[in-house]
């Protein structure tokens, strides 16, 4: 959510930039300043002052796309939650938590711990390797 508002305020300083330009732009015509910057003659050239507006505005459209589109991509990366593939701790703004931690901090969730079915089958299995047991009752059913 605050990358979407952060998003959406990038976006409307773009609009406030490109918008003052354009409005420069046409300031430059209405007070004549290339005449007194650059001793042109008096006159108010609208060609100019319209190739100048289009080209802003087509140069505004294409970074506001390309801005959206990196915006976009951005908030799509953050919804991920990085997970540490050794310890399993979790990156919560800047610091490594347990999942436990993590959970109970941030969705204020107790936990437990269980095991599922699968690896509780590949534990079995291991245990009977050890004990030198060839056969491993499945999970659930009486002995």
């Amino acid at each position: 959510m605050a990358t979407n508002r952060t998003g959406n305020s990038i976006l409307k300083q773009e609009a406030v930039g490109f918008s003052l330009i354009i409005i420069l732009s046409w300031a430059t015509e209405v007070f004549h300043l290339p005449h007194f910057l650059f001793s042109e003659p008096v006159t108010f050239n609208w060609e100019r002052a319209i190739l100048r507006t289009i080209v802003v505005a087509v140069i505004w459209v294409w970074v506001h796309l390309a801005t959206k589109k990196i915006l976009t991509r951005l908030h799509h990366l953050e919804e991920f939650l990085l997970v540490c593939s050794w310890c399993r701790k979790v990156d919560y703004e800047g610091e490594w938590l347990t999942m436990e931690d993590y959970f109970g901090s941030k969705f204020h969730t107790e936990t437990s711990h269980g095991i599922c079915p699968e690896c509780a089958r590949k534990t079995m299995g291991r245990i009977a390797a050890q004990n030198g047991s060839t056969t491993n009752p499945p999970i659930g059913s009486k002995k």
